[in-house]
């Protein structure tokens, strides 16, 4: 899903909580709605946003509806539009809230260490809301809180000592790789209940058939095939599905290497 596919002049003050033009600020909590007896919290465009990321961490983004949010609220799904517009508005307030969740600064007496502090808690946040992984990251929302992030992750980096640009694009790879392979995490997590099919019947069922299939594997595919045979391919946790544990450990491997690469830079820099 692409964000930012609302009104650009109706989303951007609600995200920012700024008034509109010729206007006052938007009302984040207004009274209780019309249409039903009673609603169980003040409806504004918080309690809107809230409701609507706690049905996506449910159901996720296709289970996020105007109309669920309004059951959800104790309202009919016309109250909401009061508050937020749209769906495709309330998606780019979801986004954004979201992230408050995430810490603004990162604690470590090292640059290392504070990007490492930064992924974990990015990490954690990812598999705790897979639905963010769900929006395109194509078209950022441009709100407080994304700035928020961005702003930590840009300090943290900082005192790495590679020069400004480099700064920026260290930032996107490190972005990429969190949000990327948490993904795997997510859409692993899920793929029994989409699919009907358990994790082990899965593999089994394919690597057998793999065997008979491809009975020239060995000679075909050389490199997989030495790697396997020096354990490459080989986990330590036969109860976590091997997807989602070949992605943890390529989370933390990854990240690693790359942040070995920078230290590697800087000091053939500085020599």
């Amino acid at each position: 899903m692409y964000t930012s596919q609302g009104s650009a002049a109706r989303a951007m003050p609600l995200l920012w909580r700024s008034p509109t033009p010729g206007g006052a600020p938007p009302d984040a909590t207004a009274g209780p709605p019309s249409g039903r007896a009673s609603t169980p919290v003040p409806l504004g465009v918080d309690a809107v946003v809230d409701a609507a990321i706690a049905l996506a961490d449910e159901r996720g983004l296709p289970g996020v509806s105007m109309r669920a949010v309004g059951d959800r609220l104790g309202c009919t799904a016309m109250a909401l539009y009061t508050h937020v517009p749209t769906k495709a508005v309330l998606v780019d307030l979801m986004h954004d809230a979201v992230h408050a969740e995430l810490p603004r600064t990162h604690p470590g007496a090292t640059w290392r260490e504070r990007v490492e502090s930064w992924a974990e808690a990015t990490w954690a946040f990812y598999l705790r809301h897979p639905w963010v992984l769900e929006v395109s990251p194509a078209r950022p929302v441009l709100g407080p809180h994304e700035y928020a992030q961005l702003d930590g992750l840009l300090a943290a980096v900082e005192g790495s000592g590679l020069p400004p640009r480099d700064l920026r694009r260290l930032a996107s790879a490190l972005v990429q790789l969190v949000g990327g392979v948490a993904q795997t995490v997510a859409e692993t997590r899920q793929a029994e209940s989409a699919t009907g099919v358990a994790e082990d019947a899965w593999w089994y069922e394919r690597s057998a058939l793999l065997e008979q299939v491809a009975t020239d594997f060995d000679t075909r595919f050389p490199a997989v095939t030495r790697l396997a045979g020096q354990g490459a391919f080989t986990l330590d946790d036969e109860s976590v599905p091997y997807l989602e544990q070949e992605a943890t450990e390529t989370f933390r491997t990854g990240l690693a290497l790359l942040l070995d690469g920078v230290a590697a830079r800087v000091a053939g820099r500085a020599s």
